[in-house]
Formats: C-alpha cells, structure tokens, sequence
C-alpha cells in the first residue's frame, strides 16, 4: 500500500513514517522541512505540490500544522493557509487520485472554551459529543479543517476520520507556575490521568483508523489514555484530586513520595476515549497505572517510541524563559 504521510518531519509525521515503513508500506513524507523521513518538500497550500504527491497514494496521514506553540509567533492568516487551505487542498487532490482513506490529526484543544467548567462547577467529561468552543487560533482552523473533511465525506464519498489528540509531544509545560511547582516527569505522569497519550499509543490509533476508514465512513475520535476516573468523581476532582487519585490507584502514594512528587490539587477536565476503543478497536497500551509500573520499576516514564523521536521544538529560535511563548 503507498501512504502519504504531512508533516513527516515532526513528533507524529516522524512516527508514523518510521513504523508504516517497518511494516512494509510504500511512504511518501512531505513537509516544508527537509529530514530523513521527508522525501518531498514543499507547502500542502500548493495544489500543485499535492497534487504531485498524491499521485498512487491510497491513505493519506495528514499531521502536518501550525500549532498552538505558534499562536503568538504566526499570524493568523498562515494558520488559516496551513491548517484550512493545506487541508483543503489535500482533500480535493485526495478525491481527484481515488484516494481510499484520509485519516486527519485533529487535537483536544479545538474543544476549547468547553473544557474549562465555570467556578464550583464538576470537572468536565470530555467525550466526542461535547460541542468545540474554538478559543483561539488555532482552535478555529482545526475545527474548520475538521469540517471540510466531513464536507468531503458527504458529498465525495470520501472515508474521513478525525482523530482528537489529546498531548503527546515531550516538551515542558507552558505554564510557567507548573514548571516551577513540579518536575517535568511528575507533571506529565499526572497528565496521563486525564489529558495526555504516549505516541506509541497515537501511532497504534492512526494504523486502526487506515484499516477502519472504508467501514466506518466518518467519525471523530478523542485519543487520550484511558482514565483510571468515573463520571461520579468529577465534582470531587475539581477540589480535592489527590484524594480521587487515592481512591482509585491506591499504591500512588508510596511511589510518589518516594520521588518527592505531588498529584494537581485540581483537574478541570477528563477525556474519554470510550468510543476510540469501542469502534476502532484501540487499546491503549499507556496510562497512568502503566507509567506507575514503570516508575516502579525505575524505567523510562515514556514509550521507546517516544524517546526515539526526541524533543524536537517548534520554532527554530529558543526561548530563553519558556519553551514557546503564549497568549
């Protein structure tokens, strides 16, 4: 099978040629930045360039993107070219190929506003059925792109599915008091409660979804770990998360007092990924209860996966007091 793979150079792009690659595919990386998995450079925005591209290709893996960390660094106008024109020229260039299946890397953060409940409020239970309140930028164009998709789908017959991300990239918080107040690790084995995923486990989602396509037509999918939280917990979350955490995964505390960590005071949403698992048949193999283990054990907090494909940033400048700046 020959895939099409944007964005080949970044964190996902990178992933998914190396292991569609080991499994036997044919793949094509594309990207405006040349790398040992881009084998042709240039914008998705040129139809010209895509159309090229896509030439035999029968699934497309579109990753490529501006992303939050480009919010205050890109205007507004080069999301709009990247995340909605490259998106849609992808699409029709798709259509005109006979392309099988498109598979789009969407995010939890077009969910937006929605995610954050209002003072006194229960955490919010984040599923594919909670309406996107874009709160930026970025937000706006996912969601956008998100739609043209379906667009597709309706009108072209086109198999689309959408997968919502929730973080996976290896990079520090960009909060300044969550870097201050906790190590990199803690925090991120914290997030893998309720808003994180390992890279492993996204690659896993996106080869499910390729074979799923044809079948399922068109459907969004949040792919988060699989929380350890029910829906009874979330008022308690909201104050007293540790003592939730306490209830559900009791042998946390001995681990984390042994590295000096702490559990959030406070978590304000859950993702869910029921119906990741339901219809695409996804099983997670990292969650919070698995990072534990391997605390345990002293092992890496992250997938080998993980580790391979690195920190690689997203700009070319370093920032001095934080690792992109932000609204």
């Amino acid at each position: 099978m020959k895939v099409l793979v944007t964005g080949s150079a970044g964190h996902l792009g990178e992933a998914l040629v190396r292991t569609l690659k080991c499994q036997g595919h044919d793949v094509v990386g594309i990207d405006i930045v040349d790398s040992d998995f881009t084998d042709k450079v240039g914008t998705i925005s040129s139809q010209k360039f895509v159309k090229k591209c896509m030439e035999g290709i029968n699934t497309v893996f579109h990753t490529a993107a501006l992303h939050k960390p480009h919010v205050v660094t890109h205007c507004r106008q080069s999301f709009i070219d990247s995340n909605i024109t490259g998106t849609l020229s992808l699409l029709e260039s798709a259509v005109s190929a006979g392309v099988n299946s498109f598979i789009y890397t969407s995010t939890t953060s077009a969910f937006g506003d929605a995610l954050i409940p209002t003072a006194g409020a229960s955490a919010a239970w984040i599923t594919e059925d909670v309406m996107p309140v874009p709160k930026n930028i970025y937000g706006v164009t996912k969601v956008a792109a998100e739609n043209l998709c379906q667009l597709f789908h309706r009108n072209h017959h086109l198999p689309c599915l959408i997968l919502r991300t929730s973080r996976f990239f290896p990079e520090e918080d960009d909060k300044k008091q969550v870097r201050e107040e906790y190590e990199d690790s803690n925090v991120k084995a914290n997030e893998f409660l309720f808003r994180r995923v390992d890279i492993e486990d996204v690659v896993t989602a996106h080869l499910l979804a390729m074979e799923k396509a044809t079948t399922l037509g068109f459907a969004r999918y949040v792919i988060s770990a699989t929380t350890p939280f029910l829906q009874d917990d979330l008022p308690e979350l909201r104050s007293d998360a540790a003592a939730v955490l306490k209830r559900r995964v009791p042998d946390y505390e001995a681990e984390y007092k042994r590295r000096g960590w702490k559990m959030f005071p406070s978590i304000d949403r859950i993702y869910v990924n029921e119906r990741a698992r339901n219809e695409l048949g996804w099983v997670p193999q990292h969650n919070f209860s698995n990072v534990l283990e391997r605390l345990k054990a002293n092992e890496k907090l992250l997938s080998p996966l993980a580790h391979i494909i690195g920190v690689k940033g997203y700009h070319s400048t370093e920032f001095d007091d934080c690792p992109f700046p932000v609204e």
